[in-house]
């Protein structure tokens, strides 16, 4: 779908919910969708006390965690068929990672034990891909490396380049960095855009979503939504400076074709919990949690996130400049839910713990 016509179609949307109108868009009148319960949504959480050693992760407790989350979330009697019911042996999956914070972003131990299953499952190296937006992020976290010893790829949506035939457009502006497509451009449209990466336009045709269950200041988690939608666009920095941004632009851009219709799995790495910091890592607001959380609900899996980082900081007597209640309320539980991402009701959202 074209840019322009999404953005007509979700105001289009917006005006039918609020006027009770049949929707054309939506398939429905939303007077009959708001009377149905929302169907349930399931998060298995993978539970082992000695998955981390002060912080540190233990990679054979993490490869049987990985391997029980898949079978969990599958149904499946086995990991090979787990991932066989996901993709076939000719997809080129993308793990997308949140690399930037070091230790309390993605744990590469999480990803080296997905990526392992995927090799058993027989799918090739070459076809395997661990990415984020930044190369210099991958390459400080030890993705660069890991990549290097398990025979799998590497690679950035910047290394990647923009593709110049799908960007999302609205009108918040901000100031370009020398990273973004449009860096040092001039003209009346220069900044409105965010292209997206050849990686998932051209490349990936499936992704398993792997964001660490850290706090952010204006949209409240690093989690499935933000962590896919920020990094596999340019000119994000538009969005950071409000939670209202926020909340418009990351549905939206997770919302387009290339990114999710191509999900096929998310995983929360949960074994460390920080909840405040944001892009940097201190252990002093953080928690070893030691879970991977598995679904194929991204927003399920935000909200749990959400929760339960609110009540580390109410545990521990912390603040955090953007609460549960507020980043809930307009990006998951309006929006999010609007654009058919997610289940946002937590009443209506079944944890299993195994």
């Amino acid at each position: 779908m074209d840019m322009h016509c999404f953005q007509a179609v979700r105001i289009i949307t917006v005006a039918c919910v609020a006027l009770r109108l049949p929707c054309l868009f939506a398939g429905e009148a939303p007077s009959t969708a708001a009377t149905r319960p929302p169907p349930t949504s399931v998060v298995w959480v993978i539970q082992d006390p000695e998955a981390t050693d002060a912080f540190r992760p233990r990679s054979d407790h993490i490869r049987k965690m990985v391997e029980r989350g898949l079978t969990y979330v599958t149904g499946k009697p086995d990991v090979t068929q787990a991932w066989r019911s996901l993709l076939s042996t000719q997809d080129v999956v993308g793990i997308k990672v949140f690399s930037a914070p070091g230790l309390a972003g993605t744990r590469p131990e999480v990803v080296g034990a997905l990526a392992e299953t995927l090799l058993a499952a027989g799918l090739p190296g070459d076809h395997i891909v661990i990415w984020d937006k930044m190369t210099a992020d991958l390459q400080a976290a030890g993705f660069v490396q890991l990549a290097k010893d398990l025979g799998v790829r590497v690679t950035s949506s910047h290394q990647a380049g923009y593709d110049d035939g799908l960007a999302y457009t609205n009108f918040f502006l901000g100031h370009l960095a020398w990273s973004d497509f449009e860096f040092n451009q001039t003209g009346d449209q220069i900044g409105k855009r965010s292209f997206f990466s050849k990686l998932v336009t051209k490349e990936l045709t499936k992704i398993v979503n792997v964001p660490p269950m850290l706090n952010q200041y204006r949209s409240g988690v690093v989690g499935c939504l933000y962590s896919l939608a920020m990094g596999s666009v340019d000119n994000t920095q538009r969005f950071e400076s409000a939670a209202d941004r926020m909340a418009e632009a990351i549905p939206e851009i997770y919302a387009q074709e290339v990114l999710a219709d191509k999900v096929v799995l998310n995983v929360v790495d949960a074994l460390l919990a920080q909840y405040e910091g944001e892009s940097q890592t201190m252990l002093h607001y953080a928690a070893a949690v030691n879970e991977l959380r598995f679904s194929k609900d991204p927003v399920a899996l935000d909200v749990v996130s959400l929760r339960d980082l609110e009540l580390l900081r109410q545990t521990n007597n912390a603040y955090a400049a953007t609460n549960f209640s507020a980043s809930f309320q307009k990006l998951y539980r309006e929006n999010a839910t609007l654009l058919e991402l997610g289940n946002a009701d937590l009443k209506r959202i079944r944890v299993e713990r195994r």
